[in-house]
Order: C-alpha cells, then structure tokens, then sequence
C-alpha cells in the first residue's frame, strides 16, 4: 500500500503544496482537514495513526518523546520530521521519494529526519 501522509499542525504548509503540485497523486492530507490544530501530541498521533498515516512534521522537540511512549503502547504509521532548515525544494524530493519508493508498511513505527 502507498504512503499517505498527514501534516502536522506546525508544518510548513508550502512544502505540502508544493508536494502535491509536483505529484497530485499524493494523498497528503493538511492538519485542518483531519482537525489537529491545538491538539496534544498524543493525540494527533492517535488519530494519525487510527486514519493510518505517516505524521509529517517540524517538531523535533516534543514529538520524538511523545512517539516513542506512543509506540510502546500501540502502533504508528510512522513520523517523518523534516528539519526548518531543510529547504522546501529538498523536502518535497525527499516525500517524493519516500512515496514513490516505498510502501507504507516500511514505516510502521519508525521514526525518521529527513534528508534519508
């Protein structure tokens, strides 16, 4: 099965868009159409997870810890953090690639910084 993917509420709109412009096919959801602005970490990875997509996000702060007691406990599609600093040209080549290249099984509770 293909890769889906669901922003996080911090992440960089621009480069979501720019993913999809570059390839419409991308089920790449925005953190407003699942209703994760001002949710908890806890909860956007549960309900990340129940909709089966691999997180999308800048939060290298807080949601590593919060993905790891999440996994203890259940599963998750996965989390991919994208670095601030990596330019947006680079991000939507490395989801690209993910997507293209990979199934959505290879991410199960994987955590993962982007560039791979």
């Amino acid at each position: 099965m293909k890769v889906r993917f669901q922003a996080d509420a911090d992440f960089d709109l621009t480069i979501l868009l720019a993913t999809l412009r570059r390839e419409p096919t991308i089920d790449f959801r925005t953190s407003i159409a699942a209703g994760l602005p001002g949710l908890p970490d806890p909860d956007v990875l549960r309900l990340t997870a129940r909709d089966g997509r691999v997180l999308v996000t800048h939060d290298r702060r807080t949601m590593p810890r919060f993905f790891g007691a999440f996994i203890s406990q259940e599963t998750s599609p996965g989390l991919l953090l994208i670095p601030q600093s990596l330019g947006i040209a680079a991000a939507v080549e490395e989801l690209i690639m993910i997507w293209s290249a990979t199934e959505a099984e290879e991410w199960v509770n994987r955590i993962c910084v982007l560039p791979l």
